[in-house]
């Protein structure tokens, strides 16, 4: 495929291999000089580097072990995480503040938790005392005087 770069060299020039591949002349040209400089093994697919994590994996262990005594603990009235709250305790715990994005990430990928809504139940609630009113109160009062 990389033999000869043009058709004046006797080859298919970089176009015809793009419009071939699906890909633009410049990637086949980059891909000859890599061809040319390391060879076939220089073309291997590689894994997509990225930005490092804010957060090395012992400070992920830190935030989960401070996350999992709950946000009382950490001084919020509720027992209930947000991405904000949960950013606090980051900041607290690592020194490293982070978007509420990357929060999210950070507990539904690295931490593995997932979107829990609260159930809006009154904190009184009890169902043996529903069902006792039910089983004799509502029937009294249906009845009528």
């Amino acid at each position: 495929m990389f033999g000869q770069s043009s058709c004046s060299r006797g080859g298919v020039s970089h176009a015809e291999i793009a419009r071939a591949v699906g890909v633009c002349a410049e990637s086949v040209r980059r891909w000859r000089r890599v061809w040319e400089q390391d060879g076939a093994s220089g073309l291997r697919r590689r894994a997509a580097t990225g930005r490092p994590p804010k957060l090395d994996d012992s400070q992920v262990e830190m935030v989960r072990a401070a996350l999992e005594k709950g946000a009382q603990v950490h001084g919020f009235e509720a027992d209930l995480w947000t991405l904000e709250r949960v950013g606090v305790v980051v900041t607290r715990a690592t020194g490293v503040v982070l978007s509420r994005a990357s929060v999210w990430r950070l507990l539904t990928g690295r931490l593995g938790w997932s979107l829990q809504r609260p159930e809006r139940r009154a904190v009184e609630w009890d169902e043996s005392e529903i069902a006792r009113w039910i089983a004799h109160e509502w029937p009294r009062i249906k009845k009528g005087p």
